[in-house]
């Protein structure tokens, strides 16, 4: 089973959506779990309601969208890996330093617990200054697998990464077998 987690960059939810349509159209079994903000915050993307309705339609069940729900991913072992597409740098600096007070935290302790894999699809104004030391950290972190990424806007914001979504379901099918996918930096 895939975990599939949303965080808040609402402008790539939308990316993030078609790559959880692909991976359900192939037949996956997917638990989706979303952030706090993902289950409650309209956007100029989005509602909040229309989001997580989408999701339910997609995968045949709704998300896990607090802690509690989270928790039991660990003690049960039922996933094989965790995505967390889009992950912000508010979510990435929790899990490098241990915080667990997220659905989507929880999802990623839970998944480590069991020795199997987290891949993350950064999408962060911050990547390249406040995050920079906790994409270092995750990088040399077990069973943590980053789906390559370049920079989106080096004029306007130049300290922004996104990942290459397009490059989601090779990162899992590597992340599977041990391995991060290369070359982790691309150019778009």
């Amino acid at each position: 089973m895939i975990g599939y987690a949303f965080c808040g960059s609402f402008c790539t939810v939308a990316k993030s959506m078609k790559i959880l349509r692909e991976l359900a159209a192939e037949g996956n079994d997917i638990l989706p779990i979303v952030s706090e903000a993902v289950y409650t915050t309209d956007t100029r993307f989005g509602k909040a309601a229309d989001t997580c309705a989408e999701i339910t339609r997609i995968c045949g069940r709704e998300p896990i969208h607090s802690i509690v729900e989270a928790e039991p991913i660990g003690p049960k072992g039922f996933l094989d890996v965790l995505v967390i597409a889009p992950c912000t740098g508010n979510t990435l600096a929790k899990i490098a330093c241990g915080i667990t007070d997220t659905p989507v935290t929880m999802a990623a302790k839970a998944q480590l617990r069991t020795g199997k894999p987290v891949v993350i699809a950064l999408a962060s104004n911050d990547a390249l200054s406040a995050n920079l030391q906790n994409i270092a950290r995750l990088t040399v972190r077990k069973n943590i697998y980053f789906v390559p990424m370049f920079q989106d806007d080096t004029e306007n914001k130049p300290d922004s990464l996104i990942c290459d979504f397009g490059q989601v379901k090779q990162t899992v099918v590597s992340a599977l077998g041990g391995k991060q996918i290369q070359p982790l930096w691309c150019v778009e």
